[in-house]
């Protein structure tokens, strides 16, 4: 018999009133910038409808954008994925992780997340700053996917390989997102755009796509569509490395 695992430890009080304080921030943002505008929500008036103090807000998010966009889960990403089974795909092990902690980003305040995913649409400075801290991200994951592929960390092909797929994701969340992100729709869609990395980014005509598969570029309304099957061979597979974010 496998042997449960251990419950997480019960979070302290000082950690427990941090994130009390680190929700409160946030949703009054989200209130506030959605109500008057990002320009015109000054971090003073974010600190009074969170009843706290301008410092509390720049201690927990020293820079104003952060505040619109998830936490940083680097160190979570790079654990899990070097945790995922030994010999697995490089590419199946990356989708796994980053689609487990979108679906955990959705899981307490969905429309929360909806709004903020908004934000990174409507606001260039927000989508700027998730540009900048993805970068930082990809340099993390490349790490643990270099160990898993017994590559070198500054291995370009690791560096591309990661960027991809973390573009692929971000693309396809930019485009729920401008298509009014319905909660039911983020994961197949980022699921479909890894898949564009896997089939080797061959882009077909719906005229193109065989009767009956619903593959090439054709889509519903959401921008959901069914998904071309994989070859048997793909980039980034455990025989090919990670030549496939």
């Amino acid at each position: 018999m496998t042997p449960m695992a251990a419950p997480s430890p019960r979070p302290t009080l000082r950690e427990r009133k941090k994130l009390k304080t680190r929700v409160a921030i946030r949703k009054a943002a989200c209130r506030l910038v959605a109500e008057q505008g990002y320009e015109a929500t000054t971090v003073e008036q974010i600190a009074a409808a969170a009843e706290v103090s301008p410092s509390t807000v720049a201690r927990y998010f020293p820079v104003k954008e952060d505040i619109l966009l998830s936490d940083d889960q680097s160190e979570l990403l790079v654990a899990r994925l070097r945790a995922r089974p030994a010999g697995e795909p490089p590419l199946d092990s990356l989708r796994a992780v980053l689609l487990d902690a979108v679906a955990a980003s959705f899981a307490g305040d969905p429309r929360e997340a909806v709004l903020r995913a908004r934000f990174v649409v409507e606001i260039p400075a927000v989508r700027a700053r998730l540009t900048e801290t993805a970068a930082e991200t990809g340099r993390m994951l490349s790490g643990a996917v270099a160990e898993r592929t017994g590559r070198a960390p500054d291995d370009l092909e690791v560096r591309v390989f990661t960027a991809a797929v973390l573009g692929a994701m971000r693309e396809a969340t930019l485009h729920w997102a401008e298509r009014g992100g319905r909660l039911g729709d983020l994961i197949p869609l980022l699921d479909r755009a890894v898949d564009v990395l896997q089939t080797g980014l061959t882009l077909r005509s719906p005229a193109e796509a065989e009767p009956g598969t619903g593959s090439g570029t054709e889509a519903d309304e959401s921008g959901t569509a069914p998904t071309a099957p994989a070859p048997d061979t793909a980039p980034g597979s455990a025989t090919s490395g990670p030549a496939r974010p």
